[in-house]
Order: structure tokens, then C-alpha cells, then sequence
């Protein structure tokens, strides 16, 4: 149940995520809106001790923290998209 639980938040996140990019023009992807939100649940975890003077620790973070990190995660992946298309045409 634990594991059904951390899919549909990572999905709800990422989902947010683009949302407020502003980058689903047309609809979300699923696919990384679930990458972007289990990813950036980390990154936020990552800048959260960064910040606290913990350290390089990757950790999940709460809710802020994942929302923050998808769409680091999220911006990064739609620049790389982007960048990617633009050089091969």
C-alpha cells in the first residue's frame, strides 16, 4: 500500500510540476510527471540539507520540498527536450 501511495504522490507532484511550468500545452505527461515527481522528491530532499548545513545528503522531502525539486526536475528535462529536438532538425 506504502508503494501505490509514493507512485500516485510522485505522479500528483510531477503533474503540479508542469502545471506551473505552464508546459502541457498539450496535456500532461504522465510518464514524467511520475519521474519528475519521484526524482524531485529527492532533489528537494538534496537542496533541503544543503541548506540546513547537512550536507550532500539525498533524502526524500515533504510535500514543499517535492514540489520544488519536480519542477527543477521538470524545467531540466523540458531545457534537455528541447535542446535535444532543436539540434537534430
Amino acid at each position: 500500500m506504502l508503494i501505490i501511495g509514493i507512485i500516485l504522490f510522485g505522479i500528483l507532484v510531477g503533474a503540479g510540476a508542469q502545471l506551473i511550468l505552464g508546459k502541457s500545452t498539450s496535456g500532461i505527461d504522465w510518464t514524467v510527471a511520475f519521474a519528475a515527481g519521484i526524482g524531485g522528491s529527492f532533489v528537494g530532499g538534496l537542496l533541503i540539507s544543503l541548506l540546513a548545513g547537512d550536507g550532500l545528503h539525498f533524502r526524500p522531502s515533504g510535500i514543499i520540498g517535492s514540489i520544488v525539486g519536480a519542477v527543477i526536475v521538470t524545467a531540466a528535462w523540458f531545457w534537455w527536450k528541447g535542446r535535444t529536438s532543436s539540434s537534430v532538425g
